[in-house]
């Protein structure tokens, strides 16, 4: 029997038992993939991330598990791992600001992290990659899968489809915050949406007229997940996706972004791109995390 150290937080929050939680494994060092999938369920949080010496020359290595399958790249994950190795003294002393950069399967992650008298206050990563824009899916599916009518999905920017800076979303957008409310996923026809986009995450989203831009759910019951209180992910495809229909061909976007509050677990992300000759030419996405437990896992 081996023991591991491990830490959870929740994360894009700063009040503890809202946001997203996340349990991290430091060292994770001779933990087979079995074990690590066991672990994930065990936990049974959205994700849970296995941190390892880095294999590339940067800072760790780092994998990440829904309780159902590794991902190559999550958002909330990122964050919490870099607040967990930053609070507990892996980066030494932060007294301002540093940056870590994370090998994953999807790529580099390159995540700042900012103190206030070695307080960590927030951390913002950089999406490993380019926002891909795939295909489009049809209204009446995508309605249908979150339980909705066609007219509550809305096409004026960008009709339903696959978006993806590193972990592939179906996105669409709803015409209020009624219809976002109602959303539920309908497994009956998860077999029609996973013909047009394998292993469907959806991710809906309105326009808010309050102190968000955006307020947002994310459903992946396929990957174990019913529904996620915060996804970072999401957050810079999110922003991937409105930069590129932005009118404006050169110049900076950001977005302050709601979701979990269904759930009951409010989180704020602050997302942001960049845009140049209209190319979005990246796209980070920011949030604080809170310290929740320690302890021992054993496993044989």
């Amino acid at each position: 029997m081996t023991s591991y150290r491990y830490y959870t937080c929740d994360v894009f929050t700063d009040t503890r038992f809202g946001g997203n939680p996340l349990a991290v494994l430091p060292h994770a060092d001779g933990l087979s993939d079995r074990q690590m999938q066991q672990i994930a369920r065990e936990f049974n949080f959205s994700e849970t991330s296995f941190v390892f010496p880095a294999e590339a020359g940067h800072t760790r290595k780092v994998r990440i598990f829904t309780p159902a399958r590794e991902v190559p790249f999550a958002g909330h994950p990122n964050i919490g791992t870099a607040f967990i190795l930053a609070s507990t003294g892996e980066f030494g002393d932060v007294r301002d600001a540093c940056t870590a950069m994370f090998e994953e399967e999807a790529g580099l992650v390159a995540v700042t992290v900012r103190a206030t008298r070695r307080t960590i206050d927030s951390c913002e990563l950089a999406a490993p990659q380019s926002p891909a824009l795939g295909n489009t899916l049809p209204v009446p599916l995508v309605a249908a899968a979150v339980s909705l009518d066609r007219d509550d999905v809305v096409t004026d920017t960008h009709p339903p489809r696959v978006v993806s800076v590193g972990l592939p979303f179906v996105m669409a957008e709803l015409r209020d915050r009624a219809a976002l409310e109602r959303a539920r996923f309908d497994l009956t026809v998860a077999d029609a949406l996973r013909a047009e986009a394998p292993r469907p995450s959806v991710y809906v989203y309105t326009r808010a007229r309050d102190d968000f831009d955006v307020r947002a759910r994310m459903f992946a019951p396929l990957s174990g997940v019913s529904e996620d209180p915060a996804t970072g992910s999401a957050a810079c495809a999110l922003a991937g996706l409105l930069a590129h229909h932005d009118r404006q061909a050169s110049g900076s976007f950001r977005w302050r972004i709601a979701q979990g509050v269904e759930m009951g677990r409010p989180s704020t992300l602050r997302a942001r791109a960049e845009k140049e000759d209209g190319v979005v030419t990246g796209t980070w996405v920011a949030g604080a995390a809170v310290l929740v437990s320690d302890g021992t896992i054993y496993v044989d």
